[in-house]
């Protein structure tokens, strides 16, 4: 085995919850990533659709002994010394299938190594081993240091919860309905007089509606800076309820910039240009309304796009008049209205 070191760290990562072109959804995840040798981990690993088992919303006891499993305090959950490394972000069931690895120590150092795609309580290294990712060594103090920062309590969990401003109370209901549905709380409020700071301070993002007033967007803003809370401000593009979660799960995103697989999105003159920064599945999908302010719904593209920057035709029938792009992959969503 190389003695060349890897380096090891952790970061904020996102699965990103959607309501889906046909109907379907997908549960918003907020987890740790780890990061080696300054990537996430779970880039290296193709197009897949899973989360780490440091996610923000296990128990505290699972969590904590999720992370001294990795510290080998505890007993490997799996025969041969094999830990999940990432998992189904919808049930975290391995009969969904799950990649693993054993941990194991040289001396001070730990090593991840065998990474494999594993359906059960036996890996087949052979027929489904990750043949080009690992082994990895890290230093023990580096090591040590960023998973010991995860039992600090005083961490700062992720704010999963939104506040809705806007004048279509209908809309902001089936809104909410749609955000609760993917795992996102959401409240609907028009005035925010006498909300006590700590209240304030369980919200990520502020969703604001097309007819919502200069005056009642600034009141908002002092209110929450008065409190000394910082949050997402998301000016709502259009009143379609599918639209509007992506542009919430985007501004609920904590990922590192530098670290997100999906960097770019324009949308003009009948093309949507995307840059993601490794190989991924990429979904675009165009919503128009129309002169009667019906929403139309498209699927424009899904395929796996190599790192680069990319240039994709759309139909013109799904991006005349008001129209909008979203861009979607696993881990991350980008919304924008169809320059003209």
């Amino acid at each position: 085995m190389s003695a060349e070191y890897a380096t090891f760290g952790l970061a904020p990562a996102m699965r990103a919850g959607g309501v889906l072109a046909n109907g379907g959804f997908q549960v918003h995840r907020d987890f740790v990533d780890f990061i080696v040798d300054g990537r996430p981990l779970l880039f290296q690993l193709s197009d897949l659709d899973a989360v780490s088992p440091l996610a923000s919303d296990v128990p505290p006891a699972i969590f904590t002994k999720q992370v001294r499993g990795l510290l080998l305090e505890a007993e490997p959950p799996l025969p041969g010394g094999r830990y999940v490394i990432y998992g189904c972000p919808e049930c975290a069931d391995l009969a969904c299938g799950a990649v693993t690895a054993v941990i194991d120590k040289e001396g001070d150092d730990y090593i991840w190594r065998d990474f494999a795609w594993q359906t059960d309580d036996h890996a087949d290294l052979e027929l489904n081993g990750y043949h080009g990712i690992g082994p990895f060594r890290f230093q023990a103090g580096e090591y040590r240091a960023a998973l010991g920062s995860l039992l600090d309590q005083s961490a700062e969990a992720p704010r999963r919860r939104v506040l809705l401003i806007g004048a279509r109370v209908a809309l902001l209901a089936k809104l909410a309905a749609a955000l609760r549905t993917i795992g996102i709380g959401a409240e609907i409020t028009h005035d925010l007089s006498g909300v006590p700071a700590d209240e304030l301070r369980t919200y990520g993002a502020v969703a604001f509606g097309r007819a919502v007033a200069q005056e009642q967007r600034a009141a908002v803003r002092r209110a929450f800076t008065d409190a000394s809370v910082e949050v997402a401000y998301v000016d709502g593009l259009a009143p379609i309820v599918p639209l509007l979660v992506a542009q919430i799960e985007h501004a609920l995103d904590r990922s590192p910039v530098e670290q997100r697989r999906l960097t770019r999105l324009v949308a003009a003159d009948g093309e949507a240009g995307v840059e993601v920064t490794s190989p991924c599945r990429v979904r675009l999908t165009a919503y128009r309304l129309d002169r009667l302010y019906r929403t139309h719904t498209h699927e424009v593209f899904d395929g796996i796009l190599e790192a680069g920057r990319h240039r994709i035709a759309l139909d013109a029938k799904a991006v005349k008049g008001e129209s909008f792009v979203v861009a979607r992959t696993s881990g991350s969503v980008l919304v924008e209205a169809m320059a003209r």
